[in-house]
């Protein structure tokens, strides 16, 4: 006869047990619950420094303001996943949105021609610097500061530095001024690249791909998992979010100028970072890259407010990233 035994029965963590294991995440710093006990820090500290910060307009201000440096951040998340960086994601901003610009006004006025010029020059460049990386064994750090010139000098080239005029009203309701749902359309991009990168990276094999090519490139090579094809992929995604970037800021703009956002590269890494993406590969969630690009657009903002200067203003973020890689490694 065959003896019955007691089936395995797992008790569900009480509201106690999941109050004590959060207070043991908290003591012991896990990076999460760091991220946002920072963010409220922040929120905090600006809140008792100026009579400005706390209101609905100055947050709306900052919703708009880390508009490009989140949806950016979503295709830096994979490149870093995938132990990669790419430098040049400003310098393919300005190109981008200037391929824009000069299609509607030298090809046809139309808001699809722009949108597909723009896109389509950013997945060019991130294609560019995925087939150098991967294909020549160049480290991405050195292709990328390579086309962060080359894209910053065609776009200074093909208009000897000059702006050019957009005047296709479509365009700036789509994707500058308009709302969707009562929502400012900057901020309803940042939503959609948010929501296309978490169902990419936590919800689809090319996203458990990233993690295993970041995690360990040979044991991934090993597995079957064509490595450099992922790797070059996270970077045309890369560009092809920067593109997104440029037509929003070319449209809130009404122009495209070759000289905008110079240095942008360093917020969108520092976002990344912040948010818990690892540097070193393997590690790393949508969510946290949101977290971390508004932390640096509430501190962008709060230093602003308290009469910051500029130059002090980069000391303080570079002083971040810093301490977040140094974090990193614990």
């Amino acid at each position: 006869m065959t003896e019955l035994t007691a089936p395995n029965v797992v008790a569900s963590p009480t509201r106690t047990d999941r109050r004590r294991k959060l207070l043991q995440n908290l003591l012991r710093g896990e990076r999460p619950y760091m991220l946002y006990i920072a963010f409220v820090v922040l929120l905090v500290v600006f809140s008792l420094s100026s009579p400005w910060f706390l209101s609905v307009d100055n947050f709306l201000n900052i919703g708009r303001q880390t508009t490009l440096v989140s949806i950016i951040a979503v295709g830096m998340t994979f490149v870093i996943i995938a132990r990669q960086i790419d430098l040049s994601v400003a310098s393919t901003l300005a190109l981008s949105g200037m391929a824009a610009a000069l299609a509607m006004s030298q090809i046809s006025n139309s808001w699809l021609v722009g949108a597909v010029a723009g896109l389509g020059t950013g997945a060019l460049v991130g294609l560019l610097n995925g087939i150098l990386t991967t294909q020549l064994s160049i480290p991405s750090f050195l292709v990328t500061l390579g086309s962060l010139s080359m894209a910053r000098g065609l776009a200074m080239m093909v208009t000897n530095t000059k702006p050019v005029i957009i005047t296709n009203e479509t365009y700036f309701a789509i994707f500058g001024e308009g709302t969707f749902l009562g929502i400012p359309v900057p901020i309803a991009w940042t939503l959609v690249a948010m929501i296309v990168g978490i169902l990419l990276l936590h919800y689809n094999v090319f996203g458990r791909r990233i993690y295993a090519v970041g995690g360990n490139p040979t044991a991934a090579l090993y597995s079957g998992i064509n490595t450099k094809w992922v790797t070059t992929a996270a970077f045309v995604l890369t560009g092809a979010l920067a593109g997104l970037a440029a037509l929003v800021l070319s449209a809130r703009s009404h122009a495209a100028r070759p000289d905008v956002v110079q240095g942008m590269e360093l917020d969108v890494i520092a976002a990344v970072i912040l948010g818990g993406c690892s540097l070193f590969g393997g590690r790393g969630y949508i969510l946290g890259t949101l977290f971390g690009s508004l932390i640096i657009g509430t501190l962008n903002n709060g230093l602003v407010l308290l009469g910051v200067s500029s130059p002090m203003q980069l000391v303080i973020k570079g002083a971040i990233i810093v301490a977040a890689v140094a974090f990193t490694k614990r």
